[in-house]
């Protein structure tokens, strides 16, 4: 998942029906290349409800959802994709408190089912609270890992700051 959601992410002007299954398309045709309908309805349905997406209906354009909302709709977009491993850059940046602390429940729930997990985020709080281990990185090189439930903001910071 992208850094840069409405630069990279989305494709605003179109709706989210859209933006979930743009990355899986081809898995929606048949052997005559048609579209199987039903089954992307009933993926679409599954992002919105699933992602607990906050919309009118599917044909909403994603640009007028809030960023919280767009940020579940990409997310939804790469779980279709059934990955083992999910690679989430800053997945709560531009979004407000609340859709934060489901995205929070949503990756904890995903850590649960045994995908694997690599957040690359900014916040210190946010790796601190979901994650099991923090891979530190300074001036290109790894500095450290270090066990969250066993370390500070200090030691991270510290390794942060190894290679200046």
């Amino acid at each position: 998942m992208t850094e840069e959601r409405r630069a990279t992410g989305i494709y605003a002007h179109l709706d989210i029906g859209f933006n979930a299954l743009i990355s899986n398309i081809k898995m929606y045709r048949n052997q005559l290349g048609l579209l199987n309908n039903k089954r992307m309805k009933s993926d679409i349905q599954w992002v919105i409800d699933s992602m607990r997406v906050k919309t009118p209906g599917h044909r909403t354009a994603i640009g007028s959802l809030s960023g919280g909302n767009q940020q579940k709709v990409i997310i939804g977009r790469w779980l279709l994709t059934q990955p083992e491993i999910l690679l989430l850059d800053e997945p709560t940046r531009g979004i407000d408190v609340g859709a934060k602390f489901e995205i929070y429940q949503l990756i904890i729930e995903l850590a649960k089912k045994e995908k694997g997990i690599i957040i690359i985020s900014s916040e210190m709080p946010e790796l601190l609270g979901i994650t099991d281990r923090i891979l530190v990185m300074s001036n290109g090189h790894m500095a450290g890992i270090v066990d969250t439930k066993q370390t500070s903001q200090n030691e991270i910071l510290q390794l942060a700051s190894k290679y200046l």
